[in-house]
């Protein structure tokens, strides 16, 4: 029953424990505490926290606006001086921290949520990030206290902490903890997965965040209770069957020896919930688990972290019990007394990494040993659960290798981020650019090296203000895209995922890898990515003069010549090329259409957008991909559609509708005009089997096509919309029928005749064809 006795129980606890505190401790090398916008130092319990004119050389920001609360009653926890003031910060502000000992650090912020003048907390949205680690991704709390407490390893002799407000709002802070935490509180070999029981790789590199820490069975712990200033909270509002639970105090029984007071203190360890009590072995009831449930992020790694003493037992093995992590059995047949050396009362803990998480909720549960003649209890004295914050979905996978890239420097003068590697990384590209374009300009490079590199997200901000709406330049279904520019003056184009595109993960991927891999005058250059939390972000280089589409229809459309329309084809055809006959394997775009290929400032055609590009056939083998339908309606592949084989071809056809673009200025599909006009492959196609094609020309250029070259030009995108994809010519002859179209009209323009008949010229061998092609690039 509850009332006298628990109130007993728990003052008996709390006078035991008084007793045996701080025998033992951690004096940690690095420990600033800061009470922002407090006007004077404040003392809570026996820690002092700086005031903020004490603390302002770690502090850069453009304005100070330092908060206090009125409203006392909000405030109840045993810290309520750190919240009764707050600094708010209204644009990119940075703490720069000495770092003395390169350990793991403890990182706690702490929030109250009140309204200062026209600044109401509970409305503001930020970012919060350091070194290599993203902390807080778009955050804002309503809560009127909350703390966010991480464990970050710190390698560099500075730690920055970035505060990054979201687009018209602002990001605030009441109190904030950097404090090292001893070399052996997170190892690496000792983790193991939930479901392999393999070492988990990497452990010491991750960044985790700290999702909830539970006493067993006994009161709540603060932080001046704990070496290390954690807060232990009791366990009774995770429990899904209290009516079998018993709780047990034996805090005498607790026996750290030369170490151990760091994992937890003696009043975590020396009180546990189990199945019964000790008078109640010889019972056959107590054969149900014990569970707890606990709310966690979907789509994460959690670090779980058990402590166990063996208060219970009289004598060695004799207590066995199973340990669960949702369905995963994680410790069978556990026996304590043997895990310590053949002793009782001895402290530890045991760890493990969740599998990906694919609910809301986690469940931990211990429960009876099927051994025979074991008795049917548990025990379970504490827990931690960690948020694993940048692991792989596969723990032993070499990606784990990279760390999230973070080129932050803070300049002496005030807040000044540096993209050092940026500026770099921009400066090879041009250079490599440079060496691959010199000389004639109807030469392909060769392939560059992979180039693509990780840019942080607070970067991104800064290159497009927030991702100001003004700044949009284009839309899809991945998300916008913004222009941006970097720190060195580079203008990007940068395409941000928005929350519910049809085109996620995998197509951000393949983007990032294809363009990684390749270097082409005619392909748009990738310039680095970032993939922070929920953010999926390309940058490539920023093509100044639109998309081709831009250029041929509506109201915004230029005057484009025929000769400009006929090289802005042949460049594009080259980029295509190249992808069909790629120096490893052949490469399918899979979405070619007139808004994909872009005009730089020399009308030069780059071909852009291979979220959906597929690696082509092993044509010794079978010569298409058998893949689901993507791409855009009115370039889609009839062939394709129906018998979704995915081929080299599929893209001839598509580049057959732009082709027709073209020549028409308009655009594939337009629901604006009558049935038969709307789509423009099958509408210009009948014009053209009756010999009047000319008679849909763009008004615009009219006048200026030569016959010949309308000839060749009309032949080229018949072949390429050909129903059959047999039937439809490789890239390369579609390239080598452009430069002829090109030819004829130059030189009819000049009133002189080829010295060869242009349908007689040699067509080398095409590797990826069973056709020709030409080499002229």
């Amino acid at each position: 029953m509850k009332g006298c006795g628990e109130v007993v129980y728990f003052i008996s606890v709390w006078l035991i424990f008084s007793l045996a505190s701080f025998s033992s401790g951690f004096n940690p090398i690095d420990n600033y505490l800061i009470d922002c916008g407090s006007s004077s130092n404040t003392s809570v319990a026996d820690r002092i926290f700086l005031s903020d004119n004490a603390a302002s050389n770690f502090l850069s920001t453009p304005l100070d606006v330092l908060a206090q609360t009125t409203y006392k009653s909000i405030i109840s926890s045993s810290d309520s001086p750190l919240y009764q003031t707050a600094r708010i910060f209204t644009k990119t502000s940075t703490y720069t921290f000495p770092i003395r000992q390169h350990v793991r650090h403890w990182i706690r912020l702490y929030f109250s949520a009140f309204v200062y003048e026209n600044y109401n907390m509970s409305t503001a949205s930020f970012s919060v990030f350091t070194e290599n680690h993203v902390l807080l991704d778009d955050f804002s709390t309503s809560s009127t206290i909350s703390v966010k407490e991480f464990s970050v390893s710190v390698t560099s002799d500075d730690l920055v902490i970035m505060f990054i407000p979201s687009v018209d709002s602002f990001a605030f802070l009441n109190a904030i903890e950097v404090v090292s935490v001893p070399d052996d509180l997170i190892t690496d070999n000792a983790v193991l997965t939930a479901d392999t029981f393999e070492n988990f790789k990497g452990m010491l590199n991750q960044t985790l965040e700290t999702v909830v820490r539970v006493n067993m069975g006994g009161p709540m712990v603060s932080f001046e209770d704990d070496a290390l200033s954690r807060t232990w909270i009791p366990d009774q509002s995770f429990l899904v069957d209290a009516d079998i639970i018993k709780n047990f105090s034996n805090i005498e029984a607790v026996r750290y020896g030369s170490n151990g007071w760091d994992f937890a203190p003696a009043t975590v360890y020396g009180t546990a919930r189990t199945l019964s009590s000790r008078s109640d072995y010889n019972s056959n009831y107590f054969t149900a688990n014990l569970t707890w449930i606990f709310d966690v992020d979907q789509g994460f790694h959690y670090l779980v972290r058990f402590h166990f003493c063996d208060i219970l037992s009289k004598s060695l093995n004799t207590l066995y019990f199973n340990v669960y992590i949702d369905s995963f059995e994680v410790l069978p047949n556990l026996d304590l007394s043997t895990m310590r050396g053949n002793s009782l009362g001895l402290p530890g803990y045991e760890d493990y990494v969740t599998v990906l998480t694919v609910s809301n909720k986690l469940r931990v549960s211990i429960g009876p040993s099927t051994l025979p003649g074991v008795d049917p209890n548990a025990i379970l004295n504490g827990l931690e659960i960690m948020k694993i914050k940048h692991v792989r979905s596969t723990p032993n996978s070499d990606s784990n290798k990279g760390v999230r890239l973070a080129a932050i420097c803070v300049s002496i003068g005030g807040f000044l981020v540096v993209i050092l590697v940026v500026v770099f990384f921009s400066f090879i590209c041009k250079k490599w650019k440079r060496l691959v374009t010199k000389g004639d300009s109807n030469k392909t490079s060769c392939a560059a090296p992979n180039y693509g590199i990780r840019i942080p997200f607070l970067l991104i901000q800064e290159a497009t203000n927030h991702f100001d709406e003004s700044l949009i330049i284009g839309a899809g279904g991945f998300g916008m895209v913004y222009k941006g520019v970097l720190k060195d003056g580079t203008k990007v184009a940068i395409k941000r995922n928005k929350p519910g595109s049809q085109q996620g993960l995998i197509e951000f991927r393949t983007e990032v890898e294809m363009l990684s891999q390749f270097h082409h005058r005619h392909l748009v250059s990738l310039i680095g990515y970032c993939q922070e939390e929920n953010e999926m972000i390309l940058l490539y280089e920023y093509v100044e003069n639109g998309t081709l589409s831009s250029h041929l229809c509506g109201s915004g459309r230029s005057m484009l010549s025929w000769k400009q329309r006929l090289e802005i084809c042949i460049g594009a055809a080259r980029g295509l090329h190249y992808l069909h006959t790629g120096p490893v394997r052949a490469v399918i775009h899979r979405d070619v259409k007139s808004t994909n290929i872009l005009l730089d400032e020399n009308l030069i055609a780059k071909v852009a957008d291979f979220g959906l590009s597929k690696t082509g056939p092993d044509l010794s083998q079978v010569g298409y991909v058998s893949t689901a339908v993507k791409g855009s309606f009115g370039y889609l592949d009839p062939e394709y559609f129906r018998k979704q084989r995915l081929t080299l071809k599929s893209d001839v056809y598509s580049f057959g509708v732009v082709l027709l673009e073209v020549l028409c200025g308009r655009a594939a599909v337009d629901s604006t005009l009558p049935t038969e006009k709307i789509g423009l492959a099958g509408w210009a196609m009948t014009w053209h089997k009756t010999g009047k094609l000319e008679q849909i020309i763009d008004p615009a250029v009219a006048g200026e096509i030569k016959p010949d070259s309308l000839r060749k030009f009309g032949e080229t995108a018949e072949k390429c919309l050909a129903e059959v994809g047999a039937k439809r010519p490789s890239m390369g002859e579609v390239l080598w029928n452009l430069e002829c179209a090109l030819e004829l009209q130059e030189a009819m323009e000049n009133d002189t005749i080829p010295n060869v008949q242009i349908d007689d010229l040699p067509k080398p061998v095409d590797k990826n064809s069973e056709s020709s092609i030409s080499i002229f690039e």
